[in-house]
């Protein structure tokens, strides 16, 4: 099975990816967990250019392709091969990141980017995807603090950084995602507790 979690910044997918992974290695499955962008060691390179505040001006095309380029390889030559292996595979973000940032957050041509990711990725969708949806002030918060106590100096902070409207049509593009597959994707009220949210997504499963 292919698990992927979504959601804004500060909605808590790190925690939940953490628990589910705990849960489901308890019931005696083989469980890995990967993020995007990012995978392997190709993808890690170019999350660089595209998460950090100095990571480049990208054109919204440029960006969608380095996106989908990270992507294709993590596909390619880690998830595939995990779950032909038998394993569950959870990844934090996937192709609805792309579609809810870089589509109903930038404003850029959705039919383009679904174009971009059929050359990409083909068909590949998750079996589940969990969208942890949160207010965004209430998110940006959390992510700002979250950022706060880093002590390794990360400056991935790119997309926290950007302006409220953003954040607010990236939200709706996500519940707008959730509409558009309801078989797919569960949205889960990221403002309950830990313990709550980890239950939903346990019942969902």
């Amino acid at each position: 099975m292919f698990i992927t979690f979504e959601g804004g910044e500060g909605s808590g997918k790190t925690t939940q990816i953490q628990l589910l992974k705990d849960a489901l290695e308890a019931k005696g499955h083989d469980v890995i967990t990967t993020r995007e962008p990012g995978g392997t060691i190709e993808a890690e390179k170019i999350r660089e250019l595209l998460v950090q505040r100095d990571g480049g001006d990208w054109t919204p095309t440029a960006e969608a392709m380095l996106f989908f380029t990270a992507r294709h390889m993590h596909v390619e030559t880690k998830i595939k091969p995990a779950l032909a292996a038998g394993k569950i595979v959870i990844c934090d973000r996937f192709t609805d990141s792309t579609i809810a940032y870089q589509g109903y957050g930038h404003g850029f041509d959705l039919d383009t980017l679904n174009a971009i990711k059929k050359v990409s990725i083909g068909n590949m969708e998750p079996d589940k995807t969990f969208i942890l949806d949160i207010d965004v002030t209430e998110g940006l918060t959390r992510a700002g603090k979250r950022m706060e106590g880093d002590d390794d100096g990360s400056t991935e902070d790119r997309f926290e950084r950007m302006k409220i409207d953003f954040h607010e049509n990236l939200r709706q593009g996500y519940l707008t995602i959730a509409k558009q597959n309801p078989n797919r994707c569960h949205v889960i009220d990221a403002s309950a507790t830990i313990d709550d949210v980890h239950l939903a997504i346990l019942s969902a499963i």
